[in-house]
């Protein structure tokens, strides 16, 4: 069977006395008004992929606006660089533009409608331009000059004699020509005019030079967007628009995500902190057994299971305290029911009143004086009301004649007491209360003694670790079960099955000893086995910190 092995006191902390002030107030409706947590956590998520969505717009407005601006006028340039290596590809066929295949180019699927065209010759004289309502009108009165003058070069060549016969004909046909000519141009005088509304800033149109193939330059076009000073298209605008508009879904969809996400969060969070509500109410309400049951990881799984084992803590507290009360009660009881007896016996003539009556009545009481007395250094342990007066003390010296004093009691019940110093030559002068460290070390060597058999050994043993001394008492006893180890230190605990006899014990001694150790900032450790024995080991600090005030 393993020993087992508990530590009492270590790292006990003492807090600050609090103000004197106090307040109470009674349980207060369960009823809230406000906005409950889980709905506040939705909202949060809600909000927060709100603002994200916000900052992309912005982004998107700002950054990939003008992106998209330099991307359109790219395209606009591209497309005005192919303009002009087809006009240069007409002029070098052709020694000249003539306004037929300018019109033509401009109703080519080279150019689109909503793109603007203006050709300008390498005097800066414009051509054409898309902004004359009479564009092709004007091409077709270019056409049929074109044809009057072939016409009348025919006729200035042709022999006078033998144009004879044809000189009304021909005649004819030019005078037709001249008049279609001249109704065209009546028609675009008296309609429209021919004043340029093309853009002329560098932001609103593309220009770029006509260079034929040997590098001269013979004109240049410029190219803009209908009804846009940024060149962009119908197909542009249209792309942008729905860019935009599947943003805003987009921002719609993930604001409506993130908030049935803060919904399912925010349950799955206020699901275990609801159980943790209820079970402090229950406590609350007096049932002391309600406990939350969660386990797990992670932070709020953890929270549970701590506050389980407080309550199990405070279940355990609340049923030490009644029963101490019920404990007090007996060991009160029991002297008290012996001297009433012993007295009225004595009173009645059964017993005679002499010495040995008189002595029963004396021991019993004798017995409830040490009670009174221990329960009330215990109370000042706690309370801190008993003065700790510390000395330098060695404490190899300190327990030699604590052994010394008590060997005679242990001889006297058969028990064989021995001293050990392992300091091996080291100094073991710590500063400490050396009356009571010394009642702490007596205590621990009367419950060694009450519960070790005839014949056993008690070695009481200092020895010194890194951080400080120690004060081992060991004994070949009875043992203490691994289940009590954790409750050897309460008022008036006792435990049947680690006994062997009754020895008359009053149950405060292990109490007041761990209140008398944690005075002087140490702790005691205890390892025990059935059958074999146990170790009490007090552990003191080499540097002693100044004492705390207990908490009122």
């Amino acid at each position: 069977m393993m020993p087992a092995r508990m530590v009492v006191g270590q790292k006990n902390k003492h807090e600050n006395e609090a103000s004197s002030r106090a307040s109470w107030n009674t349980p207060r409706s369960d009823s809230r008004t406000r906005m409950s947590y889980g709905t506040r956590m939705a909202l949060s998520f809600a909000l927060t992929s709100l603002m994200t969505v916000l900052i992309l717009v912005c982004v998107i407005s700002v950054v990939w606006g003008g992106v998209f601006s330099e991307y359109t006028r790219a395209n606009v340039a591209e497309l005005a660089q192919l303009t002009s290596k087809k006009l240069a590809s007409i002029y070098e066929t052709n020694g000249e533009w003539s306004l037929s295949d300018l019109a033509s180019l401009a109703e080519s699927t080279m150019v689109s409608d909503d793109i603007g065209l203006q050709v300008m010759d390498v005097d800066g004289t414009v051509l054409y331009d898309d902004t004359w309502p009479a564009a092709p009108v004007a091409a077709e009165l270019k056409r049929l000059q074109e044809e009057e003058e072939a016409a009348l070069a025919r006729e200035q060549a042709e022999a006078r004699g033998d144009a004879d016969d044809d000189a009304d004909g021909k005649k004819t046909q030019a005078d037709a020509a001249t008049a279609s000519r001249d109704a065209a141009e009546d028609w675009i005088t008296e309609t429209h005019s021919l004043t340029s509304s093309a853009p002329t800033d560098a932001d609103g149109a593309v220009t770029e030079p006509v260079v034929t193939a040997d590098g001269t330059v013979v004109g240049s076009v410029r190219l803009w967007v209908m009804g846009s000073d940024v060149l962009l298209t119908k197909a542009d605008a249209a792309f942008r628009d729905r860019t935009f508009n599947a943003v805003a879904i987009a921002a719609v969809v993930a604001v409506a995500i993130s908030l049935l996400i803060g919904l399912l969060v925010s349950r799955m969070l206020v699901k275990p902190i609801g159980r943790i509500t209820s079970t402090a109410k229950q406590i609350r309400d007096g049932d002391l057994s309600a406990r939350t049951n969660l386990r797990g990881e992670d932070e709020i799984d953890q929270l549970g299971e701590t506050f389980d084992e407080m309550a199990t803590s405070l279940e355990k507290d609340l049923k030490h305290e009644r029963r101490l009360t019920s404990d007090v009660a007996h060991e009160l009881r029991t002297p008290l029911m012996a001297m009433l007896a012993t007295v009225e016996a004595m009173q009645d003539g059964v017993y005679p009143t002499d010495a040995e009556h008189l002595e029963t009545v004396a021991s019993e009481t004798r017995r409830l004086a040490r009670l009174v007395q221990q329960m009330l250094d215990l109370s000042r342990m706690e309370n801190r009301t008993a003065p700790l007066n510390l000395e330098p003390v060695d404490i190899v010296s300190l327990v030699r004649n604590i052994v010394n004093a008590q060997e005679q009691l242990f001889i006297a019940r058969d028990l064989r007491l021995r001293f050990s110093d392992e300091t091996e030559g080291r100094s073991a002068t710590i500063e400490v209360d050396p009356d009571m460290i010394t009642q702490a070390v007596i205590n621990l060597m009367s419950n060694a003694m009450r519960y070790t058999p005839e014949g056993g050994w008690v070695v009481v043993t200092v020895l010194l670790d890194r951080k400080g001394v120690l004060i081992s008492v060991a004994d070949t006893g009875i043992g203490i079960a691994k289940e009590d180890l954790s409750r050897i230190f309460g008022r008036f605990w006792r435990a049947d099955s680690s006994r062997a006899r009754e020895a008359g014990g009053l149950g405060v001694g292990l109490a007041v000893t761990k209140q008398i150790i944690e005075r002087h900032h140490g702790f005691i450790s205890v390892e025990s086995e059935l059958g074999k024995g146990t170790t009490f080991t007090i552990h003191l600090p080499r540097e002693h910190a100044p004492e705390q005030p207990v908490k009122a």
